[in-house]
């Protein structure tokens, strides 16, 4: 096939050359032309001889009649920045193709890919051949898209050839396809020079020896970039299904490349319901892309837009950003339908599927995009067991230490380790986990002594790595009944009745704080109060008793959020974090238990137990870390991720001392604390009562006793073995802490047999209480925005200093405290800063 003269010899090419010489030499002009891949220089030299008498008027009118057939037999691109000074015809559709002649006008797609004005004709006129199938095209590109469906965009979508690289690792070379030949995934991942195609092998010498293209060299320049007409708009790309509702070519796929058995039209009618789409194989809690009009999802993304960080790291796309969400877009749908393995470019590249030069381009363009999203942790994360590192050469420079082996520490040591970097892990304890600890002391039943909900499955990546090792959640119901003591059910209609009321105060309260500085805050309890007390006194509603105690079950649960009793967190910014998109769906139990995952993030790291850190030196270049016990090590960059109290106790040293502003910060917080009780019984005594619920309420006698095992977990969901687990929050954290473990079981059981009153409860086979208040290396639970705190001080205690110290865990995480998945997710965070400096 013809392909732009500018770059390839061919027959006509030499006779034309041959021809031109003859002339310039004749006409004596002296103009040289210099062709090469890049742009051309013309020079035109004057003649110096003066012609003989009587010959002036004769020879200068032959050499105007050869310059003027010189002209209509050539012509240059008229695109201005156009290399290409002898275009060729890609399409030879009509009959009366330029090929490499001359045509009226060129049109031009890209610096080396341009059709004549005889294919335009060819296709754009009613009366031409190729016009149906010109209108045919038109009639499905307005149907599915939005951008115009010119004549340029039909060529570059239906007619330009395509091009592949052969997949031979001592080859790599680009070919350009015949325009009959359709490039699929398939072929582009086996491709290799001189492949048989269409029952056609190419004979002769070894095809991987043959010279690349020319034009392939210029692709990679900006300027080659700049000169692209129309922006890559992917076919078949694996991102199709997520994003049936968008309009194609707005999220970078071509809207005549839909395989969906529903018009675009009739999807984008339904788009409002914001339904994500089902995907067969697909983990229903992947959903990485925003539905239209969708919003306040965490970790997901505008297909249709660039995200800030994005736009920072890939500032030559903010004009036309298509070629980027194509790339992207098609990234994330290809990672989250294959997760268990490492996403390289050689499993991107061959969907790229695009016509033209262009598609060597966004084959270039994927290896940086994959690369960012990689280094974010937006991809190739969670517990992958990677072969080769995941960052280049470039980033391998750096030796870590990272202080603590909980999920934050776990999470940004794998990463720093995937990345290629040399990481030690010194965790003060006998185990790793942190504030995750699962028990299976009560037959065989995990059991978390600390962490074991998922609050939020969609896009969480504790469901990512759940799916990456095959680990079944547990679905939390929603029914919760509420049982008072000496046995009664409590009317659903009363717990609706006082759930609103109890809602409706907590409004009042948002209200009241949007004009309230950090100085004018005031204990939420306090608040909540006033506010209760001014309802009753203005409404004139009295609620009856077991109302009241129906209220102060709900309070109950607002402690268990926070962590504290209400009089110690702050009425302005105690749920700080619900102004960010946060995690939806389902709540689900790990049955399994944490562990599982933290387990596996720990494999293959060099994680030295019973090393507690005492002192942080990083008064120069290098970072001294020192244990209690005098040994030393030296890093490049330090990565703390203790529990926040050990901050405020200063059990690490640090040299200079951390700055004013961080210290504020770390202060301004609470370190939140709840503790636990599970119980093993010889059978499910409760069976028959609870109908099936994975947990139950029960509502206080009083207020004093709120907080004293508030919600009953079954933590058997199969209902195979017999073992409840239940909290103590509140008020009532402190008065169980100086009492034996017996007493707080008995107390338990005290309040089970007043809950199952008409039944049998028997004594428990084995038990265990939590004692979070008294681990050395923990001392706390979750953190809290103390009253007059704000929630910045999340993101201050998480600012790195000096570029040499930084900061992970739950309490630096302001989207997202409180949870392993805000944990773990500030280990990400920090992995991808460490390596990007």
């Amino acid at each position: 096939m013809l392909t732009d003269a500018d770059y390839t010899v061919n027959a006509s090419g030499a006779r034309r050359a041959k021809k031109r010489t003859a002339m310039e030499s004749s006409s004596g002009d002296g103009q040289s032309s210099l062709r090469s891949s890049g742009r051309q220089v013309n020079v035109r030299m004057k003649r110096c001889n003066n012609p003989p008498p009587g010959q002036t008027k004769r020879k200068a009118t032959d050499t105007e009649e050869e310059e003027d057939q010189s002209e209509k037999k050539y012509r240059k691109c008229e695109k201005a920045g156009c290399s290409a000074t002898y275009p060729v015809c890609f399409a030879s559709a009509s009959e009366r193709c330029a090929k490499n002649g001359y045509t009226s006008r060129w049109y031009h797609l890209s610096c080396g890919e341009h059709f004549c004005n005889e294919c335009f004709d060819h296709y754009y006129r009613s009366h031409k051949d190729g016009y149906e199938t010109y209108a045919s095209w038109k009639r499905v590109w307005t149907g599915n898209g939005k951008s115009e469906p010119s004549l340029k965009a039909f060529m570059a979508d239906q007619q330009l050839p395509y091009w592949v690289q052969c997949t031979k690792p001592d080859c790599g070379k680009w070919r350009q396809l015949t325009k009959e030949i359709q490039l699929t995934a398939s072929l582009a991942a086996t491709y290799r020079c001189g492949m048989k195609l269409n029952n056609v092998k190419t004979e002769g010498p070894d095809q991987c020896s043959l010279p690349e293209d020319l034009r392939v060299a210029e692709v990679i320049d900006s300027w080659w970039h700049s000169m692209l007409i129309l922006p890559p708009l992917f076919k078949d790309s694996p991102a199709n299904p997520f994003l049936t509702a968008y309009y194609p070519d707005c999220v970078g796929m071509s809207p005549s490349g839909s395989t969906s058995n529903h018009s675009h039209a009739e999807l984008r009618a339904e788009h409002c319901r914001a339904v994500p789409p089902q995907i067969p194989g697909l983990c229903p809690y992947f959903q990485p892309f925003y539905q239209p009009n969708e919003c306040g999802k965490a970790l997901c993304v505008r297909p249709d837009m660039m995200e800030l960080d994005e736009l920072y790291e890939f500032p030559e796309f903010s004009r036309d950003p298509t070629m980027y969400l194509a790339l992207r877009n098609l990234i994330l749908a290809s990672w989250h339908r294959g997760c268990k393995e490492v996403l390289t470019p050689q499993n991107c590249a061959p969907h790229i599927i695009v016509r033209g030069l262009v598609r060597v381009r966004c084959v270039q363009e994927m290896d940086r995009v994959l690369l960012f999203m990689t280094r974010k942790g937006l991809i190739n994360t969670g517990v992958l067991s990677v072969k080769q590192p995941l960052l280049p050469e470039r980033y391998h420079n750096k030796n870590v230490i990272v202080i603590g082996a909980g999920a934050s520490g776990l999470a940004a040591a794998r990463q720093l380790q995937n990345f290629g970097m040399q990481v030690v892990m010194l965790e003060a304890s006998e185990r790793i986990g942190g504030r995750v600890w699962d028990d299976t002391s009560l037959g065989g039943v995990t059991v978390g002594r600390g962490a074991q909900i998922v609050n939020g499955c969609v896009n969480n990546p504790i469901a990512l790595m759940s799916e990456q090792l095959s680990i079944n959640m547990h679905k939390l119901g929603e029914r919760c009944d509420l049982f008072q003591e000496g046995g009664s059910a409590t009317d659903p209609a009363i717990d609706k009745r006082m759930d609103f009321h109890f809602n409706a105060i907590l409004d009042v309260v948002s209200e009241w704080r949007k004009d309230k500085s950090q100085n004018q805050d005031t204990p939420l309890g306090e608040k909540i109060q006033e506010v209760y007390k001014t309802f009753l006194q203005e409404s004139g509603v009295q609620f009856s008793q077991l109302e009241e105690k129906v209220l102060q079950f709900h309070l109950s649960n607002l402690e268990y959020a926070c962590g504290s009793t209400l009089d110690q967190v702050s009425a302005r910014s105690w749920d700080h974090n619900e102004f960010f998109a946060q995690f939806s769906g389902d709540h689900t139990l790990l049955t399994e238990g944490y562990s599982s995952v933290l387990n596996k993030l720990a494999e293959g790291l060099d994680i030295r137990i019973k090393s507690p850190v005492q002192a942080i030196d990083y008064s120069g270049d290098i970072v001294k870390v020192t244990s209690s016990n005098g040994t030393q090590w030296t890093a490049q960059k330090v990565l703390v991720t203790v529990p926040l109290t050990l901050l405020q106790k200063n059990i690490i040293q640090f040299n200079p001392p951390l700055p004013e502003r961080k210290l504020k910060a770390i202060h301004s917080l609470g370190a939140g604390l709840i503790e636990k009780v599970a119980l093993q019984f010889p059978f499910r005594f409760w069976d028959g009562k609870i109908q099936g619920a994975d947990y139950f309420g029960h509502i206080p006698p009083s207020p004093d006793k709120r907080g004293m095992f508030g919600v009953f977990y079954d933590m058997d969901p199969q209902g195979k073995r017999s073992v409840l687990m239940s909290v103590v929050t509140g008020e009532a954290v402190p008065s169980i802490r100086d009492m034996e473990d017996k007493d707080v079981a008995d107390q338990c059981m005290k309040v089970l047999r007043e809950l199952f009153k008409e039944q049998e409860v028997p004594e428990p086979v084995n038990y265990f209480v939590t004692r979070w208040s008294r681990d050395m290396w923990s001392q706390m639970s979750y953190s809290f925005v103390k009253t007059g705190g704000s929630g910045e001080a999340y993101d201050i205690i998480a600012e790195d200093v000096q570029g040499k110290v930084f900061f992970a865990g739950e309490a630096t995480n302001r989207h997202f405290p409180q949870t392993v998945t805000g944990a773990y997710l500030s280990g990400v965070r920090e992995a991808s800063k460490i390596a990007a400096l």
